[in-house]
């Protein structure tokens, strides 16, 4: 059986997205994220609640804005990839030429 090729599944999940986006600073504003992931704003929202309940990513004022610090030493929570760490998944996905860590 095959597959259309205009299927919409991806290898990784909208919370790995979110992350990725915070971690590289693409946006400014969570609406921004929204826009970059392909979801609503509120989603956003939930997303990023659940990543500082599992202390993946901390978030801080910056004036009128926040700021999302990641914390790349925890392990992915699957238990398929928990030998690896959060870092090991950002450095993967990491834009090309970039070469310091979030």
């Amino acid at each position: 059986m095959t597959r259309p090729a205009d299927s919409t599944w991806t290898f990784l999940t909208n919370h790995s997205h979110v992350l990725l986006c915070l971690a590289a600073g693409q946006a400014d504003t969570l609406r921004e994220v929204a826009q970059q992931v392909g979801i609503t704003e509120r989603a956003v929202q939930r997303i990023v609640s659940d990543l500082e309940l599992a202390g993946v990513v901390k978030r801080e004022r910056d004036g009128r804005r926040n700021r999302y610090l990641i914390n790349g030493d925890l392990p992915l929570r699957h238990p398929v990839e928990a030998h690896r760490h959060v870092r090991d998944l950002l450095a993967l996905l990491e834009p090309a030429g970039r070469t310091e860590q979030p």
